[in-house]
């Protein structure tokens, strides 16, 4: 799908709805200098042509109890990506089954010498301790996993650049 053509006033509801995507069309189209039946075009082709890929609630992971964040790098055994037999590669595998780990929040595959990026949000060491162990390193794949914990959060936005 060919990427949309996004003009400034495009951008502009864009940026406003990254900041908050509670605001109903009138408060967008007062912003953008629109009534709201173009303005409501707009979002609607932004939405259709998934630019604007869903809507959601930002929770505080520190207030609901998940105050340990953890980057885990993770390298898999090298196998071929096209097993014979009909059976899934390690990678499928693998990126099936985090699918399933509701502590992985982002998985991401990698450059480099390690093959995956896991973003982890657990309660705290003991949970992450279970996690690693009785999940991530007993999956057949996992060769390898360096982890990395979050000291302070410097800074975290879900807005991208809207260059």
């Amino acid at each position: 799908m060919p990427r949309p053509e996004l003009d400034k006033t495009d951008r502009k509801i864009l940026s406003i709805l990254q900041s908050d995507g509670r605001l109903s069309n009138q408060e967008v189209a007062e912003r953008v200098n629109l009534s709201p039946s173009p303005c409501l075009r707009r979002i609607r082709n932004l939405e259709e042509s998934g630019v604007i890929r869903q809507y959601v609630a930002l929770l505080d992971p520190d207030k609901i109890g998940l105050g340990l964040l953890a980057y885990v790098n993770v390298r898999l055994e090298k196998h071929s990506d096209t097993p014979a037999g009909g059976v899934r590669s390690p990678r499928a595998d693998f990126a099936a089954s985090v699918d399933h780990w509701p502590e992985v929040v982002a998985c991401y595959a990698m450059t480099g010498e390690m093959d995956y990026l896991l973003r982890v949000h657990v309660e705290d060491m003991e949970h992450f301790s279970h996690f690693m162990m009785e999940t991530l390193l007993k999956h057949p794949a996992v060769l390898d996993v360096k982890s990395s914990f979050a000291l302070q959060r410097i800074k975290d936005t879900t807005a991208l650049p809207l260059v």
